[in-house]
C-alpha cells in the first residue's frame, strides 16, 4: 500500500480555480443540507493564548469524499516569519478506510474559507452589490476577494483597512494588479471601510478577548456581513441587529458557543446554515433592505470536497511523491 504526499508547491502547482473552489463547495453543502455528511464539531487544544491546533473530520456522502484536518492558527508566527496557518490533510479511502494521501493544507485552507465567502454572497448578498469592504489584509482577505469577484457581477470598489497600513498597501498593490478593473480605496479605520459597503469581509485574528470596532448601525440596510474571525470583528449589538443571522454550520456554532469563550453575543435566532441555503430548503435573501450576517467559522466539509479534486488531478497528472504505509 502506498499513499501521495503533496507539498505546498505540489497543491498550488494543480491549478485548482477558484471557481472550480466554488464549486465543490456548493456540492458540499447541498449535501450537507440534505443531511448526506458526517461532520462533528471540531476538538481543539490550546498550547498558547490566542492559538490553536484544530482536528477536523468529515464524511460527504454524496461525493465519497472522507478525512481529516489538522490544522494550527498562531497569531504569533508572523513576527516570526512564519505562515499563521499550518497543517495536513489526510483523505481516506470510503470502502476500506486505507489513507489515500497526505497534502498541506495552508493552500486549501486559504481557498475555501475565501470560497465559503463567496457562498454566502452567492445566496445572501443584495443584486447589484458594487461596493466591498475587506477587514483584515491577510491571506483569506485575499481569496474572499477572489471568490467576490466570482460572485458578484456588479463589483466595483473594494474598501480595505488592516491594523497594520502595510498591510493594507501590500493588499492593495497584489490585488489591484491581480484586478486591475476594480477600484481599491484605502481606510483608515474599519468603519470607515464597513459603512458603505455593500458586501463586507473581515478576516482579522480569531482572539479571546477581542475588541471589536465595527458596531450596530455600521452596516447598512442591505448589507452583508461575513465574519471569517468568530467574533473578533463585530460587537454584540451588530450581530443582533441584522435581520437574519446565518453560519456555515449551526451545530459547531453552537457546540463553540457552549465552550463559553466565543459567541457569547450571537442572536438566539438562526436563520440557516449554508448546506441548507445550498440544498434549496431555506430561503436566502428575500427583500433588498435585509441586513444579513453571516458567521463562517470554517468547515471539514469545505476540506473535503477541495482536497477530493486535488487528489483526482493529481493522480491524473502524476503530481506529489508516493510513500510507503
Amino acid at each position: 500500500m502506498e499513499l501521495v504526499y503533496l507539498s505546498r508547491a505540489d497543491v498550488e502547482g494543480l491549478g485548482m480555480s477558484m471557481s472550480e473552489v466554488l464549486g465543490a463547495l456548493d456540492r458540499g453543502f447541498a449535501a450537507k443540507g440534505r443531511g448526506h455528511t458526517e461532520m462533528p464539531p471540531k476538538p481543539g487544544i490550546h498550547t498558547r493564548p490566542d492559538c490553536f491546533i484544530h482536528a477536523m473530520p468529515a464524511y460527504v456522502q454524496e461525493l465519497e469524499v472522507a478525512g481529516l484536518k489538522w490544522v494550527s492558527g498562531y497569531p504569533p508566527n508572523t513576527a516570526k516569519g512564519l505562515p499563521y496557518i499550518t497543517g495536513l490533510l489526510v483523505l481516506n479511502d470510503c470502502e476500506t478506510g486505507v489513507p489515500l494521501a497526505v497534502m498541506d493544507c495552508a493552500w486549501v485552507t486559504a481557498m475555501r474559507t475565501g470560497a465559503s465567502a463567496g457562498i454566502s454572497a452567492r445566496y445572501l448578498a443584495r443584486a447589484g452589490s458594487s461596493a466591498a469592504a475587506i477587514v483584515g489584509c491577510g491571506v483569506q482577505a485575499r481569496t474572499s476577494l477572489m471568490a467576490l469577484v466570482e460572485e458578484l457581477p456588479d463589483l466595483s470598489e473594494v474598501r480595505c483597512y488592516d491594523l497594520f497600513p502595510e498591510a493594507t498597501q501590500r493588499f492593495v498593490a497584489d490585488m489591484a494588479a491581480l484586478f486591475p478593473a476594480l477600484r481599491f480605496v484605502t481606510c483608515a479605520s474599519a468603519p470607515d471601510a464597513v459603512r458603505p459597503a455593500d458586501v463586507v469581509v473581515t478576516a482579522i485574528p480569531i482572539v479571546v478577548d477581542p475588541e471589536p470596532d465595527i458596531d450596530a448601525g455600521m452596516l447598512k440596510e442591505g448589507g452583508l456581513a461575513v465574519a471569517l474571525d468568530y467574533d473578533s470583528a463585530w460587537t454584540s449589538a451588530a450581530l443582533r441587529e441584522c435581520d437574519k443571522f446565518c453560519s456555515d454550520d449551526v451545530g459547531q456554532l453552537l457546540a463553540t458557543k457552549a465552550h463559553g469563550v466565543y459567541f457569547g453575543g450571537i442572536p438566539a435566532a438562526i436563520s440557516a446554515d449554508l448546506g441548507e441555503l445550498a440544498a434549496g430548503l431555506k430561503p436566502g435573501r428575500e427583500r433588498e433592505s435585509e441586513r444579513i450576517f453571516s458567521m463562517n467559522m470554517g468547515i471539514a466539509v469545505d476540506d473535503m470536497v477541495t482536497a477530493k479534486v486535488l487528489y483526482e488531478r493529481a493522480l491524473e497528472r502524476g503530481a506529489g511523491v508516493r510513500l510507503p504505509l
